[in-house]
């Protein structure tokens, strides 16, 4: 009887183990060498709505989220935040999958499938192509810190893009009180969106 009850104990956290490692995704470190100068990334930072439907690689979806919203050193963001308020989040839909951004632990949660939002935020048909749309969300004041902060977020993005010879588009044509039902956001609102990916080569 014991051993039948430590079988099915080791059995159920096995279970749960790989459960949850489905719902986590490590990302590799951000490569923090290499790239094209500053101000030439800047010159070639522009808009652009066409995009391949080829996969990000690992590097270059940890590299993105990390100049968005990763920790750079001494716990401070890789974006300035008034006041170090440090109060918004990144969410990534890409694989079939809507994952929130843990810049701390540099990984990704699982928190829905891309299908629940996707209604929502491919407004525009070349959604559905990209690999990849950032959803950047935060808690609502007075000051409109949260626009500036998301603003910081998608313009070092932009800068990425350009240094990587991607495509990229800031979009407000979006439904922001479904997308937040989607998510289950609580004391947060939808800021912005940003969709993300290779052009046609």
């Amino acid at each position: 009887m014991i051993k039948k009850f430590v079988c099915g104990l080791m059995a159920a956290m096995i279970g749960f183990s790989a459960e949850a490692a489905e719902k986590i995704k490590e990302l590799p470190n951000p490569n923090l060498d290499g790239g094209i100068p500053l101000m030439e990334a800047i010159a070639k930072r522009k808009t652009m709505r066409e995009f391949s439907p080829k996969p990000l690689d690992d590097q270059d979806l940890s590299n993105i989220l990390f100049v968005a919203w990763g920790v750079s050193h001494d716990d401070k963001r890789t974006i300035p935040t008034a006041r170090n308020l440090q109060n918004m989040n990144v969410y990534a839909v890409f694989d079939g999958g809507i994952w929130l951004y843990d810049g701390k632990e540099n990984n990704l949660v699982k928190v829905g499938e891309a299908k629940e939002v996707m209604p929502f935020i491919a407004k525009q048909d070349f959604v559905e192509e990209a690999p990849l749309t950032l959803i950047f969300t935060a808690k609502p004041d007075d000051k409109g810190y949260a626009q500036m902060h998301a603003g910081s977020a998608y313009q070092n993005v932009g800068l990425y893009c350009a240094s990587r010879g991607m495509s990229n588009v800031v979009r407000g044509m979006i439904d922001f009180d479904e997308i937040g039902e989607a998510l289950k956001l609580q004391d947060e609102k939808v800021i912005i969106t940003q969709t993300i990916g290779w052009p046609y080569m």
